[in-house]
């Protein structure tokens, strides 16, 4: 991809900006805009807007960051937030950098197993907490806390139990205004764990020099302005809405929307129409759902650009995006690993026409290719292969490789550390642009999240009357892909519809509350290599013959 000198000049200037051994991340993220300038506009359940300033978010999170010292928390501590969408969430993620700590994402979604994995996994010493989320971090036999564990709830008082401390009561401290605490480009800042597809979650750290990307992808992408208003959908226990709802309008100081409610269509073109957004991204599946619930347009609205993330964005949304907003929807690829790093960027000297299929070209700062399947060299183009990217031609690349997992971490570069592996497979045209085709990792992207079938089997397997299961994806038309186990029983349990939203209920429980399987298939045993592997790509392959089966009959 040829790029023109000034955005090469923007490139070397955001990592010049972000690798300086002085850095203060709350200088980065929050101090350097005036105090009245507004960066987040919450809207709560009920349509009630609060403007969140720059000024209130320092004042705020320098009380919090405060209460923190007291407590000896500091630089390098894990803190974890199990919260949703808030004005107390924003000023806890402010807080915890300003004392140079890092940050642990925990999906609200999450069942106590899954929590208690990603807190002992990184030691978090505090878990940050809505109301709704404290029973889930109650001592049990799913979490067994470490001793220097501590929960602190934004719960009101009397809902706050012995074993939490309330959120509030860090407002109140006397410690003195603590000076601001440098980081190393290296240092971390947020401590969040992939999808597990074989094994445990697997803990990435983001660094303070992996900002100069996440801006890059602000800018060059979403085109955002100071003129812009923003709203990623996503939820920020999640890469994409963490790294580009969150950390995309703090280092760009763009105003954002932050809503507190669960997604609905109707809510969803409200906030857009009455709030005037101009730039909005989400997940393809709620563009799938406006489409599906024929929302209607009342007003009239002020965008001007629409991204994606998550899954690939399938052509009828686009076709339909045309003729309800008159805009098209912006394809964008990237990894918990590396953030965002393909796009269809809506930056005027990046802006090219749209490609159905294709998740756009390399973001400049980035060099990518893909590799021949068995061979760490370049494919001819148009021919699938394993997208990769060039390491030391990529300066955004800050991905170092999993904590404390060095196996891992090594199967995610070629052997001569040339080529960062992404996992994914696909092509690239003449022109540079790039064509997702699957994935080589059994990871399932349903609604834009991530996950891994290993959690989702492991929770299945706990019940009693599982033998042995697994998880594979089966293609939905508004989420994109919905989990489907397949499940042998044990000889004494029988298969019933009963049984089945049993096992639902299990998952729901024992992992997540939006990962458990859609659909459950009882067979008599699962397709395995000679070594005991079980083949999901053997029962993906059975569920599409399947699938065209039952299309190629109805047409019939």
């Amino acid at each position: 991809m040829v790029v023109n000198e000034k955005i090469n000049l923007r490139v070397s200037e955001l990592i010049n900006k972000y690798s300086n051994p002085s850095n203060s991340v709350e200088q980065l993220l929050c101090d350097q805009y005036p105090s009245n300038k507004v960066a987040y506009k919450i809207i709560n359940e009920n349509m009630e807007e609060y403007d969140l300033t720059y000024g209130e978010l320092k004042t705020h999170s320098t009380l919090i960051a405060n209460g923190l010292t007291k407590r000896g928390i500091g630089k390098g501590d894990r803190i974890a937030t199990l919260m949703g969408k808030s004005k107390e969430y924003l000023i806890t993620l402010l807080a915890i950098w300003r004392i140079g700590a890092v940050h642990v994402p925990l999906f609200t979604a999450f069942s106590t197993p899954a929590i208690a994995l990603r807190v002992n996994g990184s030691n978090a010493k505090i878990v940050f907490c809505d109301h709704k989320q404290l029973s889930k971090l109650k001592p049990s036999d799913d979490f067994v806390p470490h001793s220097e564990l501590d929960v602190i709830t934004t719960a009101s008082f009397d809902q706050t139990p012995n074993w939490a401390e309330r959120w509030e009561d860090l407002l109140s401290t006397d410690v003195p205004i603590k000076k601001e605490v440098n980081l190393d480009p290296d240092a971390a800042i947020i401590h969040i764990f992939t999808s597990g597809t074989t094994g445990e979650p697997k803990g990435v750290s983001l660094p303070v020099k992996a900002l100069a990307c996440i801006e890059a992808y602000a800018e060059f992408a979403y085109d955002l302005r100071q003129t812009d208003i923003f709203w990623n959908a996503a939820d920020p226990g999640w890469a994409y809405g963490l790294y580009c709802g969150i950390l995309a309008t703090l280092t760009t100081g763009t105003p954002a929307i932050l809503f507190e409610g669960g997604f609905s269509a109707q809510a969803t073109m409200d906030i857009i129409e009455e709030h005037k957004v101009t730039n909005f991204a989400a997940a393809p599946t709620v563009y799938r759902s406006l489409r599906a619930d024929r929302v209607e347009l009342s007003a009239g609205h002020k965008l001007r650009c629409l991204s994606s993330a998550g899954e690939p964005l399938t052509p009828e949304i686009n076709e339909w995006a045309q003729s309800f907003f008159g805009l098209s929807v912006h394809d964008h690829y990237g990894q918990t690993e590396t953030s965002m790093v393909i796009n269809n960027h809506h930056h005027p000297e990046l802006k090219t026409n749209l490609r159905d299929g294709s998740m756009g070209r390399v973001m400049p700062g980035w060099s990518a290719t893909v590799l021949k399947n068995n061979e760490d060299i370049p494919e001819q183009p148009g021919v699938p292969g394993r997208v990769a990217f060039i390491v030391n031609e990529s300066p955004f690349c800050w991905f170092a490789g999993y904590i404390g997992n060095p196996k891992k971490s090594a199967e995610k570069f070629s052997k001569d550390g040339k080529y960062y592996l992404t996992g994914d497979t696909g092509s690239i045209d003449e022109n540079g642009y790039f064509y997702f085709s699957t994935r080589d990792d059994d990871v399932i992207i349903m609604a834009g999240y991530r996950i891994g079938p290993f959690e989702v089997e492991s929770a299945l397997s706990t019940h009693e009357a599982v033998a042995e299961c697994a998880v594979i994806a089966t293609p939905d038309n508004v989420r994109g892909e919905v989990i489907e186990a397949f499940v042998v029983l044990m000889p004494e349990a029988k298969k019933s519809d009963q049984l089945t939203e049993e096992l639902q209920r299990w998952v729901k429980t024992n992992f997540a509350a939006h990962a458990y399987p859609r659909h459950i298939t009882y067979i008599e045993k699962l397709p395995k290599t000679p070594s005991g592997k079980i083949q999901r790509f053997v029962l993906r392959e059975q569920r599409k013959s399947e699938i065209s089966r039952e299309l190629n009959n109805g047409e019939d």
